[in-house]
């Protein structure tokens, strides 16, 4: 789709989601000195679904018709908001900083860039190829440079790890399964996916005990608005508009945003060495997003047709 015929919000929504999705890391850890992990995110989910719901039985959006449309939504749901989240915020508890998970997601267009050709049959291009490793080269060098100050934990790694696999998971599958639900009646369904998985572990292995207080208000309300109704929907409308592996490498530019909100709200330091790494990163993105031409296309446009016939 050309730039002109899209949707403002549509045009806009890389930037948009690139500065909530960024926020959320720096946020989160701020919720998490208030509450344990699960149990900050049975609150954000079920949060979440509270304030969907009535905007569900005011506009009554068509439901899926078939059960595999409600399976791939709770896959995508698991995926995402439990697997990824869950083991993101248990990584934070470690001591692994927002700009160092974040760089460990940023990890996320290279394994998409591999796998995407077989799972969401699309082609990646040699030059997407060099902007994807362009932008691991920024990674590592902001790895190694923040290591000498607080290098993360073999248990935090692993958790990052994990929450990598699961938000690399779910954008593939809801590429290749995800169907045209809408907003609201998948992000319920979703956010109370997650929320089955999150709430068991906070009950049986969490106190659930919470410090109600105005900063974990705040962040409790960035989090289920900013970060999971609004960046999440904008996630998943690009994914369904674009290319998989186009929309994952936005991933790029969260980390240098979140060691910003890192070093606001919780005063985590970067090493300037760090900020190059940020910078190689970035133009690795913006190599990685561009356009291919119209004949690199056709491909994927056969065989769309091919699936329709």
């Amino acid at each position: 789709m050309n730039d002109a015929k899209k949707p403002l919000w549509l045009v806009l929504a890389p930037v948009i989601f690139t500065l909530l999705w960024a926020g959320g890391y720096g946020v989160a850890k701020v919720g998490l000195q208030y509450a344990e992990p699960m149990t900050l995110l049975s609150l954000r989910f079920s949060t979440v679904v509270i304030l969907l719901v009535p905007f569900y039985l005011y506009l009554r959006p068509a439901l899926p018709k078939r059960r595999a449309d409600w399976l791939h939504l709770v896959v995508v749901g698991v995926l995402v908001q439990a697997v990824y989240f869950g083991f993101c915020w248990w990584a934070f508890r470690t001591g692994v900083s927002a700009g160092v998970l974040a760089i460990f997601m940023s990890l996320q267009p290279i394994l998409v860039a591999i796998l995407a050709p077989t799972l969401a049959r699309e082609n990646v291009s040699w030059k997407r190829w060099f902007g994807l490793l362009l932008g691991l080269a920024g990674v590592l060098i902001v790895i190694i440079a923040r290591s000498d100050i607080e290098p993360p934990t073999v248990i935090g790694v692993g958790f990052s790890i994990m929450g990598l696999l699961g938000i690399t998971s779910g954008v593939l599958y809801e590429k290749r399964f995800g169907g045209t639900a809408h907003p609201i009646v998948a992000n319920i369904v979703q956010y109370a996916a997650g929320f089955s998985v999150v709430f068991p572990i906070a009950f049986f292995f969490e106190t659930m005990q919470v410090q109600w207080n105005g900063e974990f208000i705040a962040a409790l309300g960035y989090l289920a608005i900013g970060n999971s109704i609004l960046a999440i929907s904008l996630l998943l409308a690009m994914i369904r508009a674009g290319e998989v592996s186009r929309v994952s490498s936005l991933m790029f530019l969260v980390p240098p945003l979140a060691a910003l909100f890192g070093w606001l709200l919780l005063g985590e330091e970067m090493p300037p060495v760090a900020w190059i790494g940020m910078a190689v990163a970035a133009v690795g993105v913006a190599i990685a997003a561009h356009k291919r031409r119209k004949s690199d296309h056709a491909p994927m446009v056969k065989q769309d047709r091919m699936k329709e016939v």
